[in-house]
């Protein structure tokens, strides 16, 4: 790192409340080794943590499409030609959005193998350079503030929808819908700290019986009105614009609920491979949505009355219970698989330097993906609830969806044109043929959806931009900070050479100071000295870095080099999907040498004790928000691991 300008990328680990982790994950894993398993587990794999959140839209995604074009009246006569141009539309954005976009496009556009739209920020800053990447940064930050929003409608949505089913079976239970719901929503976020490793076993078997359930039902009923098959004409899409004009963006606005989702099939690619998660889309899941679609289409030809829930009417009478019941554990993955999702942008955002520290649990230790964030998981289970009981159905509900879902898709668009145009090289003329088909119909569904704003969909846009600010707020905080502290820096190098001349009394041992710029001397080296007057045997200064790759190969994490015969830099590096571990990456100096014992080594961190200051670049109240993220960062010790018996703290103070 220069001297003029911090890298938003290092780990500032010199001061205890400052620091970057790694991560992503929803089900984990390495992206290399795919090939060890067999593709068909993977792909089984897949079904359970990939496609539950697209794979239950079925449950509502056809029937609030069609109330937006009959006006949101469930009793009113549904005209044959709306019904199938509606499925047409749906139909062809499975195509579109999913098929060509994020299954052949965007799945070319990896990191070592990792997807998911900060994937795209750190391919995009990497082919543009730092310095000229704030524009992308911001999109990220919009981005992921946008994912953020559909990680709380997804769990609320799905399992509403699901539960509803209730009132088919005994309408006597209507009154405990909002119950029920809260109920499982509740025990669903508390079995979060216990990690999914367990359960993930049972989540592949489950879905794929879900999708095999979807593709008999909808088999099963497309007799019911062969006519339905007009719908795979894209000409009956077309032409429901035409003729249909008046309440074209609204029904388009609910049209996007059929491909909500599609960002996981990209998002989780490191964790199960491109052509395990391609495989289990082609062969499996889109067949059976095209497949259930067909048969809720039919069903309702032949019978106009099923528009109230044309999805559970397709169940015959006695295997109605059942399918409920299979309803609901299907929304409860789908649900799951978005809150680790959560987890997984929350530890890309920090190691990214977009957000302060936060506690991260690993919930197992053969899966490095399966990760717990309890802040994260408190927040999203509030704002679940407030939904719930808020929108109290899921027809409600769906308003706040499509803003959220397509919002992230423009912004996973834009970036994919930069790194289309930048990163793969491709001309400009090729680079626009390629995205603007795409660019054009995600604005179309933004736009659209932008109608539901007053109805709910302001929920993900005031989200957005919450998060959008307090990103900002860190990323601006942390350079006047770093800016600030650099005012007063001493260069390592002319510090060594004083003690040299003038060394100080020595102690046993090694002292380990954490620093994020390794040209200058780390401010709790100046404190010891200052007020300890001691120096250690053997003293390293230490940078931990985050690399814009996922992983770091284990013979390029550490770099050793000699200043002095007591003073040693050593330059740690880890991915932005790894939690950094300092004394096993000490260790690991062992082979090159250097002797390292934990029991005889002192770790020491800086604290700061920030204090708002008017003339600090940012308002006042940014200031004191900056302030505030600083104070609620994990500790510095948890978040390097290291152990706390080892550490000593000097406090500083500084104003911003």
């Amino acid at each position: 790192m220069g001297h003029d300008k911090p890298n938003p990328s290092t780990v500032r680990p010199e001061d205890s409340r400052f620091g970057l982790d790694d991560g992503h994950g929803a089900a984990g894993g390495h992206p290399h080794g795919h090939g060890s398993a067999g593709a068909a587990a993977l792909a089984l794999g897949a079904l359970g943590v990939v496609f539950g959140d697209i794979g239950t839209s079925p449950l509502y995604a056809l029937r609030e499409t069609i109330l937006a074009a009959t006006g949101g009246d469930e009793h009113a006569v549904v005209p044959p030609s709306v019904v199938i141009g509606v499925l047409s539309l749906i139909l062809w954005s499975l195509v579109v959005v999913v098929t060509l976009k994020y299954v052949v496009l965007l799945m070319r556009a990896d990191n070592n193998g990792e997807g998911g739209i900060l994937t795209l920020v750190a391919l995009a800053q990497r082919s543009l350079g730092r310095n000229k990447s704030r524009s992308v940064l911001l999109l990220g930050m919009i981005g992921a503030g946008l994912f953020y929003g559909d990680t709380v409608i997804t769990p609320a949505i799905s399992v509403l929808s699901a539960v509803e089913g209730i009132k088919l079976i005994t309408p006597a239970l209507n009154d405990y819908i909002l119950w029920i719901s809260s109920v499982i929503l509740i025990g669903l976020f508390l079995v979060q700290s216990h990690g999914t490793q367990k359960v993930a076993t049972f989540f592949g078997p489950v879905m794929m019986l879900w999708f095999l359930t979807l593709a008999a039902l909808g088999v099963y009923h497309i007799a019911d009105d062969l006519s339905i098959f007009k719908s795979v004409n894209p000409y009956y899409a077309l032409t429901f614009f035409r003729d249909h004009a008046g309440v074209s963006l609204a029904v388009l606005g609910s049209v996007c609920l059929a491909v909500t989702g599609a960002e996981a099939l990209y998002g989780d690619m490191g964790h199960f491979g491109r052509g395990p998660i391609r495989g289990a889309w082609l062969y499996v899941v889109f067949p059976a949505l095209w497949l259930n679609y067909l048969g809720q289409g039919a069903l309702i030809l032949a019978d106009p009355s099923a528009i109230d829930n044309p999805f559970y009417r397709l169940a015959p009478p006695a295997l109605l219970p059942a399918f409920v019941v299979l309803a609901t554990v299907a929304t409860i993955i789908a649900s799951q698989a978005v809150i680790t999702g959560a987890f997984s942008l929350t530890r890309q955002a920090i190691q990214l330097g977009m957000l302060p520290r936060m506690e991260i649990r690993h919930t197992s230790e053969q899966t490095s993906g399966q990760i717990y964030v309890p802040r994260v998981n408190l927040m999203l289970l509030v704002i679940v609830l407030i939904l719930v009981w808020s929108f109290r159905t899921s027809s409600s509900l769906s308003h706040a969806y499509g803003i959220s879902v397509f919002g992230t898709m423009v912004v996973s668009s834009l970036l994919a044109a930069v790194v289309i145009r930048r990163h793969w090289g491709w001309s400009l003329p090729a680079t626009a043929a390629i995205i603007l088909p795409f660019l054009t119909v995600d604005v179309a569904f933004f736009s659209a959806n932008m109608l539901k704003l007053f109805h709910g969909g302001y929920v993900p846009v005031l989200l957005a931009m919450a998060l959008v600010v307090v990103m900002g707020t860190w990323m601006r905080g942390t350079k006047i900070l770093f800016d600030k502290t650099r005012k007063t820096d001493v260069p390592l190098l002319e510090l060594v050479g004083m003690l040299s001349k003038s060394p100080p009394a020595r102690v046993k041992g090694m002292a380990v100071f954490l620093t994020s710029d390794p040209e200058t001397a780390p401010a709790s080296l100046l404190h010891n000295l200052k007020h300890n007057k001691v120096l250690h045997e053997r003293n390293v200064i230490l940078t931990v870095r985050s690399a814009d790759t996922p992983r770091v190969a284990e013979e390029e994490r550490v770099r050793l080099a000699r200043i002095t015969d007591d003073f040693w830099r050593v330059d740690m590096v880890y991915g932005y999907m790894e939690s950094p571990n300092v004394p096993k990456g000490l260790a690991m100096l062992r082979k090159q040498g250097f002797k390292f014992d934990i029991m005889s080594t002192s770790f020491f961190l800086s604290r700061r004790s920030i204090k708002a200051s008017p003339q600090s670049g940012m308002p006042v109240w940014q200031d004191n928000l900056f302030i505030s993220l600083t104070k609620s960062a994990t500790d510095a010790t948890n978040f390097f691991q290291i152990p706390t018996g080892r550490v000593v703290e000097v406090g500083t103070q500084v104003t911003v």
